[in-house]
């Protein structure tokens, strides 16, 4: 592969990485020598990763790590992995209900409690993680979010990660139409797989651990999953020849610290300060090793033989339509995902203008003409 060639299938994650440093939140702080009085707390951390997703769970590790930093050990947090506490996809519910005091997930994952988390989390042709950040830290997601946990699940939560946007997905065969779409069995999950379904996808929703098998023995035709670091690990690329792109369903994918409200409100302000910090700094830590490893991955990958496919006009036309037609339906029939939908789609409308005149005109000079 050449370099414009590179360019032209790497150019999708350059956008997603700049995030918004200089949010509040995400700004670097020194150790505070806790008062006297300060309790000693040790908190265990359901998440929703395995340990082998280094960067996922990594992050959940940097988070605890720095929380205990800036309480000089005082306040310990203990990340456990998706199993262990509780199933990868109920950490929400076990934070909600008070059994365990925090949680690190990504808010999608429980749509069907609402569809608001989805705007916690990503939204299929949404925010990159740039403008997911501009939106949560000075656009008043963050804000509208945490009134949305606070009422509905005794919780409050914060940025703690970003994937940028993700990769389209690994296909057995070659895929240029929609007509190619009909009947195809792909993992695919959340608001992403009701588009798809839309599209004609026979959708699956198979654990992460699970995918490999499936692949391999065609129990499926497809599957997404995250990007080139975790794809690899997964070895999806010995058992399907097609890596799909750009992942349109995932264009800018934020994790969460979750934290039960009750919980959180018996802290000491220094100890409600650390969680802030240490949640910024790893909500910019993770989406900036993502991009220091992703690339390296591909790289690798197609070397080995995996054949990028870039998803053509049809598709995506199709896939945008039929997500905002989505959308729609479901703001004319829930209140709640429609004051949250409206404000939010003015935000995407507006950013999105800025980055075309400036970013996105960067990002297509060095597309087309290959330069150094």
């Amino acid at each position: 592969m050449n370099r414009r060639d590179f360019l032209k299938t790497a150019g999708l994650g350059i956008a997603a990485s700049t995030l918004a440093a200089c949010a509040p939140a995400a700004t670097a702080a020194e150790p505070v020598a806790a008062s006297a009085d300060a309790p000693e707390l040790e908190w265990q951390m359901a998440t929703s990763w395995t340990t082998g997703l280094g960067v996922l769970f990594g992050g959940a590790q940097r988070f605890a790590d720095r929380v205990s930093e800036l309480t000089n050990g005082k306040f310990k947090i203990v990340p456990r992995a998706g199993g262990e506490l509780a199933k990868a996809t109920e950490v929400l519910d076990v934070v909600s209900s008070g059994a365990i005091p925090i949680g690190h997930t990504a808010s999608y994952y429980y749509i069907g409690k609402s569809w608001v988390l989805g705007f916690g989390s990503t939204m299929p042709f949404g925010l990159t993680a740039s403008e997911q950040n501009s939106w949560l830290y000075f656009g008043g997601g963050l804000e509208t979010l945490q009134k949305f946990y606070k009422d509905k699940f005794n919780a409050i939560q914060f940025p703690a990660g970003n994937t940028g946007t993700q990769m389209g997905g690994w296909f057995r065969k070659e895929i240029a139409t929609v007509a190619d779409l009909q009947g195809l069995k792909m993992r695919i999950p959340g608001l992403g797989g009701q588009v798809m379904s839309a599209l004609g996808v026979q959708v699956q929703n198979l654990p992460g651990g699970e995918i490999f098998q499936a692949l391999q023995t065609g129990a499926i035709d497809a599957a997404e999953w995250v990007g080139p670091y975790d794809d690899e690990k997964l070895g999806l690329n010995k058992v399907a020849d097609y890596y799909g792109f750009p992942g349109w369903w995932e264009p800018g994918t934020t994790l969460e610290v979750q934290i039960n409200l009750t919980e959180w409100d018996k802290l000491p302000a220094q100890y409600q300060a650390a969680i802030r910090t240490a949640a910024g700094e790893a909500n910019l830590s993770v989406l900036s090793e993502y991009e220091a490893v992703n690339g390296e991955a591909l790289e690798r990958m197609v070397a080995g033989g995996t054949k990028l496919m870039r998803y053509s006009d049809e598709i995506m036309e199709a896939a945008r339509a039929k997500a905002f037609e989505i959308y729609e339906a479901k703001a004319a029939e829930d209140p709640e995902f429609k004051a949250v939908y409206e404000p939010w789609l003015a935000f995407r409308n507006r950013v999105q203008k800025w980055h075309y005149s400036n970013e996105q005109a960067m990002v297509g000079f060095l597309e087309q003409s290959g330069s150094k």
